[in-house]
């Protein structure tokens, strides 16, 4: 029995030297014909699998392309949304304040305007009343106007009767109504004389007047403006002159001529006396006084 199985062991350990002795001698021709299917298969495996990489590394940067455009458009839209706010709220907030400050302007204005309204109500008041006022006072001065014209045509027929009585018994001779001399500003006097004549035959006569400063050794003649006048009742000789310089006078001569009678008349320097609240120029006085002058 053992040596059954030994020599079947040695016949199963020969035969199987001999099957590993043929395929050892077979390998080589198998490994031959089955390299270049390896190469080849590996080959395409590889090239497959540089495929299957590229292929997802393009997929790949696409994606992490369209997220970066998807990320860049989301943070673009949201900054011009934010600009966008920010640009209408501070458009919309500059507006509301010109808003405010043009209703604030309005509203001054309005406030103006009523002040100017009440101002003017009360300016149109106020004339309505002066207008008033002087309605009233021109009627006034109409009828005391009418009232002097009265008068003054009943002085002016009393006058012509008293002329023609007075002419009838012979006239009134020339003379001396009235004189005085005044200071006046800058060296200036004005003189003033009233002269009274009425001839027998009842008409004007031309009057000649003639004014003369005199000191003791010298004489001055004073301009006239006018030198002549008729003279058919009373005439009003009024008018200024200015002092000479360092001249001073003792007395004022008058000499007055008309028709066939002359008189002088001389008068003291006192009449040349100062006034109160005399003006400080002459651009300031009135005009000359024509009222007549008390004896």
């Amino acid at each position: 029995m053992r040596v059954k199985n030994a020599s079947r062991l040695r016949y199963q350990s020969a035969q199987s030297a001999c099957h590993a002795s043929a395929s050892v001698h077979r390998q080589p021709a198998t490994h031959v014909w089955l390299q270049p299917s390896l190469n080849k298969d590996y080959r395409i495996k590889h090239n497959q699998s540089i495929g299957n990489s590229q292929q997802g590394a393009s997929t790949l940067l696409l994606a992490l392309f369209v997220i970066a455009i998807l990320v860049t458009a989301t943070i673009a839209i949201l900054l011009g949304h934010q600009l966008g706010y920010q640009r209408g709220y501070h458009a919309l907030k500059t507006e509301t304040e010109q808003a405010t400050i043009n209703s604030k302007e309005a509203t001054n204005e309005l406030k103006d305007l009523r002040i100017s309204h009440k101002v003017l109500t009360n300016q149109v008041a106020t004339a309505k009343q002066e207008l008033t006022i002087s309605l009233v006072n021109l009627d006034d001065l109409r009828q005391k106007q009418q009232a002097l014209k009265i008068d003054n045509r009943q002085t002016s027929q009393l006058n012509d009767l008293y002329a023609e009585v007075i002419a009838e018994q012979g006239g009134m001779p020339l003379q001396v109504l009235g004189a005085k001399i005044d200071p006046l500003p800058e060296n200036a006097f004005e003189y003033g004389f009233d002269v009274g004549m009425l001839s027998e035959d009842g008409l004007a006569k031309s009057l000649k007047v003639t004014l003369t400063l005199q000191d003791k050794d010298n004489f001055v003649d004073v301009p006239l403006d006018p030198a002549r006048y008729a003279i058919e009742g009373i005439v009003r000789i009024r008018g200024r002159f200015v002092m000479p310089n360092g001249f001073k006078p003792l007395q004022v001569k008058l000499s007055l001529e008309a028709g066939d009678e002359q008189i002088e008349q001389l008068y003291d320097w006192k009449l040349g006396n100062m006034v109160d609240s005399m003006p400080l120029s002459l651009m300031d006085l009135p005009e000359v006084d024509q009222s007549p002058i008390e004896p």
